[in-house]
C-alpha cells in the first residue's frame, strides 16, 4: 500500500462547497494527525473474539415486510430447530408459521398488539374510534426506503398520523422478545433468562448500513442486547441466512425446477405443479409437527459443489429482492461473498400496488385515497381479501379469481359517487374485471396475471443483469428462497429465463428458509467467512503540504510547517473483501509535537477512490479523541505513536486508538445515524 504520507488520500465528508465546510484541521485548532508508518493491514482476528459468551438457546427472528416471526434452537441440541407456535387468528387460504408484520397502537400510542390479534382487533374497532387508533403495516419498506435515516425517522399510521420508526420497531422486537421468553419457559419449565438467549434479527443484505445499525438500536431498545454486550446480538443478512440452510437440504427437502431430464419420474413441465403438490402433502403432514430436524450433514446437491463453485441466493420477500452471489471455500465450505448484493423494492408488495392501481382505474383514485383514510380496517379487509386470491394464481390457471368486496366498500362507494359499483365495472374499460352478483370482483387469470407482471419483470432484468456479470456467469446453483418464491408465477418466470444455465432449486418450505438458516447462524457465526465492504472507510489526515501536487486551497502553515489539510487516509474500499474479524491498523502522530489531545474523526463514501474528506458524497461517521496528557515529560518519545485500529465485524465496525507511550486507549463504534 505504500507510504499514507505520500499525501495521495482518499475519502470524503460531507457533501458542501469546501467555503461552507470548515476544514476539521482548521477549526479543531492542533488536534490533527499525520500518517506515521507504511499502511498495514494485519490480517489478524481478534484474540477476544474467541472467549464468546456461551448462550443456551439461540433465538432468530425474521422481521419481515409482510410477515414475522420466530424459530429456535436449544444449543445441546443444534439439529433441531422448533418454529414459534401457532399464531392466534390466522387466514383462510394462507397457512404459514409466521404472523402478518402488523402493530396496533391505543389513541394514546402504548403498544395494544400485534399481527393477527392487531388486526382483528383493529377491525372490530367502530369506525369512528377506529380513527383514534394507530395501526401500522409493511412499514419495515420506510428503512430501505428512507435515504436520510436517523433515530427520529417517522412513519404514518393507517389514520395518517406519526410516529417514531425507532419505537415502533422496538415495540415489535420486543413483542417477540416476550413471546420467546414465554414459550421458552413453558418448554423448560421454569423461567427463562434473556441473558441465555442468543438473539439474531434477519435484515436484507441491499439495506445500507444506518438501516441495519438502526435495527441494532431498536434491539438495544427492546431489551434484546445492550450496547456493552452487543455480542449477544447478532445481525444476519437474509440472503446468508438462507444459504446456509440450503447447504443442509436433502433432496426430500426440496423442488428442482429443471429443463434437463424427468426428475423423479416427472417430465420438466409437469415438476412446477407436481413437485409442489407433492411438496404442499408433505407440508401439510407435518404441519402439526413444529419442529425441524436439520442433520448434520450436507446435502446432496451442496455435496456436489466443489472448492471455487459459485451459487446465486435470489431473496424474494414481501418488500425486496436480494441478489446474493456466494463461492464455496473448502475444506470447511466457509461462505464466501463473490458479489456485492444487489436488488430493490421488488417483493411481492408490488403486486399489492398493481391491484390499488386497478382499483383506482376503476373506482377513481379520489375515492380510493378517501376510502382508505375513512374506513381504514375494511380496506386492510378488502387487501387480505386480496392475499388469499394473489396465492392462488398461477400460470396454468383458466378459471375466474374472485374477490369480495367489503360491504362497506360498496356502500360507501354508493354515497361517494351516488352510482352503484356495478355501475363503475361496467364504465370503466377495464374489461378483465367483471362484477359478479355475489358482491365479487371477478378477476380472469390474465388480469391477476397482468399484476404480477411489473414486478416479476423487474426481478428477472434484475437477475440478467446479474448473470451477465463475467464473475457470475459460471453460476451452477440458483436458490430461489423468501415467501414471494412461492409464487408459481415467479417459479415459472426464473425457469423460463434460467433454466439453461443452472440448476433452479426452490427449498420445500420456502417461507421458513431464512428463520432456519438464520438460528443456524446464530448457532455457529463463523460458517461466513468474507463479506464483501458496502463502503469505503477512512480518516482525516494531515499530509506535508506537496507544491504542485495537493490544492493550494488545502495549505495551513503551522509553525513553519506546510501541511496538506483534509486528506482522506483510506483504510478499506467499498466492494474490498473483508474477513470477519479482521483488523486494519494505521499509525499516526499528533500534527504537533505539544499536542494535549488528537481528535481522529472517521469518515465513509461509497466510491471507491476518495482524495479528501471535503469530496461529494464522504460523511462522517465516528470520532476518536484521545487525552495524550498524563505522561512524565521525559518518557515520550519524540515521534509518538497512535495506533488506530478498525475491526470488521457482523454489520458493526469498531474502532479503536491507542497511545502507544501510555497505553491508554479509546474505543467509538461507527455511527451512521448520528452524525
Amino acid at each position: 500500500l505504500g507510504y499514507a504520507l505520500s499525501g495521495a488520500g482518499h475519502a470524503k465528508p460531507q457533501t458542501a462547497p469546501t467555503s461552507a465546510y470548515s476544514s476539521p484541521a482548521r477549526s479543531l485548532g492542533d488536534t490533527g494527525i499525520t500518517p506515521l508508518s507504511p499502511s498495514h493491514i494485519v490480517n489478524d482476528a481478534d484474540p477476544n473474539v474467541s472467549e464468546q459468551q456461551t448462550f443456551l438457546v439461540v433465538v432468530a427472528i425474521d422481521f419481515g415486510t409482510t410477515s414475522s416471526g420466530y424459530a429456535y434452537s436449544f444449543t445441546k441440541e443444534p439439529e433441531c430447530i422448533h418454529v414459534m407456535r401457532r399464531w392466534e387468528g390466522g387466514d383462510p387460504g394462507v397457512s404459514n408459521q409466521k404472523t402478518p408484520t402488523t402493530i396496533l397502537l391505543t389513541p394514546e400510542r402504548k403498544f395494544h398488539s400485534f399481527g393477527y390479534a392487531a388486526r382483528d382487533f383493529y377491525h372490530d374497532l367502530d369506525p369512528t374510534e377506529a380513527k383514534q387508533w394507530l395501526y401500522l403495516e409493511k412499514f419495515k419498506m420506510k428503512l430501505h426506503t428512507t435515504g436520510d435515516l436517523t433515530m427520529d425517522t417517522d412513519l404514518t399510521a393507517a389514520n395518517g398520523k406519526k410516529v417514531k420508526a425507532l419505537e415502533i420497531f422496538a415495540y415489535a422486537l420486543q413483542y417477540f422478545k416476550e413471546q420467546a421468553l414465554k414459550e421458552l419457559s413453558d418448554q423448560v419449565g421454569s423461567e427463562f433468562e434473556n441473558s441465555d438467549v442468543r438473539w439474531v434479527i434477519t435484515v436484507p443484505a441491499i439495506w445500507k448500513q444506518p438501516a441495519k445499525q438502526f435495527m441494532r438500536q431498536a434491539a438495544y431498545q427492546a431489551g434484546l442486547a445492550s450496547p456493552e454486550n452487543s455480542e449477544q446480538l447478532i445481525i444476519a443478512l437474509e440472503p446468508e441466512a438462507a444459504s446456509i440452510y440450503c447447504r443442509k437440504l436433502r433432496l426430500h427437502q426440496m423442488i428442482e425446477l429443471s429443463g434437463k431430464a424427468a426428475v423423479n419420474g416427472y417430465s420438466a413441465s409437469d415438476t412446477v405443479g407436481a413437485g409442489f403438490a407433492q411438496a404442499k402433502e408433505h407440508v401439510r403432514r407435518n404441519r402439526q409437527s413444529r419442529t425441524f430436524l436439520v442433520e448434520n450433514v450436507i446435502g446432496e446437491i451442496w455435496s456436489e459443489l466443489e472448492e471455487g463453485d459459485k451459487y446465486v441466493v435470489v431473496d424474494s420477500g414481501g418488500g425486496t429482492v436480494d441478489l446474493t452471489v456466494h463461492q464455496i471455500r473448502l475444506p470447511e465450505g466457509h461462505l464466501k461473498e463473490l458479489y456485492k448484493a444487489t436488488g430493490g423494492p421488488y417483493g411481492s408488495l408490488g403486486v399489492d400496488y398493481e391491484f390499488e392501481k386497478l382499483l383506482c382505474k376503476i373506482f377513481g383514485e379520489d375515492f380510493i385515497e378517501q376510502f382508505k383514510i375513512k374506513r381504514p380496517a375494511a380496506w386492510v379487509d378488502l387487501m387480505i381479501a386480496f392475499e388469499s386470491r394473489k396465492r392462488a394464481a398461477a400460470p396454468d390457471r383458466t378459471n375466474p379469481l374472485n374477490i369480495t368486496l367489503p360491504f362497506s366498500f360498496i356502500d360507501y362507494y354508493k354515497k361517494f359517487r351516488g352510482h352503484s359499483v356495478e355501475h363503475a365495472l361496467r364504465k370503466s374499460n377495464v374489461d378483465f374485471v367483471k362484477w359478479s352478483s355475489q358482491g365479487m370482483l371477478r378477476m380472469s387469470p390474465d388480469a391477476m396475471n397482468a399484476l404480477f407482471k411489473p414486478t416479476i419483470d423487474s426481478i428477472i432484468e434484475h437477475l440478467r443483469d446479474l448473470f451477465q456479470k463475467p464473475e457470475v456467469c459460471t453460476v451452477k446453483f440458483l436458490f430461489l428462497v423468501g415467501g414471494f418464491a412461492e409464487a408459481p408465477l415467479l417459479q415459472q418466470a426464473v425457469h423460463a429465463a434460467f433454466g439453461d444455465k443452472c440448476r433452479i432449486i426452490i427449498p420445500q418450505d420456502v417461507g421458513l428458509t431464512i428463520l432456519k438458516g438464520a438460528v443456524l447462524f446464530g448457532l455457529d457465526p463463523a460458517v461466513i467467512k468474507v463479506r464483501r465492504s458496502p463502503l469505503t472507510y477512512g480518516v482525516g489526515v494531515l499530509n506535508r503540504y506537496v507544491e504542485g501536487k495537493h490544492p493550494p486551497e488545502k495549505l495551513l502553515v503551522k509553525d513553519g510547517t506546510r501541511w496538506c489539510t483534509d486528506v482522506f487516509d483510506k483504510f478499506i474500499s467499498a466492494d474490498q473483501s473483508v474477513a470477519l474479524g479482521e483488523l486494519v491498523k494505521r499509525s499516526y502522530t499528533p500534527a504537533k509535537p505539544s499536542q494535549l489531545v488528537i481528535v481522529i474523526n472517521i469518515y465513509s463514501s461509497e466510491h471507491d477512490t476518495v482524495s479528501f474528506i471535503t469530496d461529494p458524497g464522504v460523511k462522517k461517521c465516528g470520532t476518536l479523541r484521545l487525552d495524550l496528557t498524563g505522561t512524565s515529560g521525559t518518557a515520550v518519545p519524540a515521534r509518538r505513536e497512535i495506533q488506530t485500529l478498525m475491526q470488521f465485524g457482523d454489520t458493526e465496525i469498531k474502532a479503536t486508538a491507542i497511545d502507544i507511550a501510555t497505553s491508554k486507549s479509546v474505543k467509538v463504534g461507527i455511527d451512521f445515524l448520528n452524525y
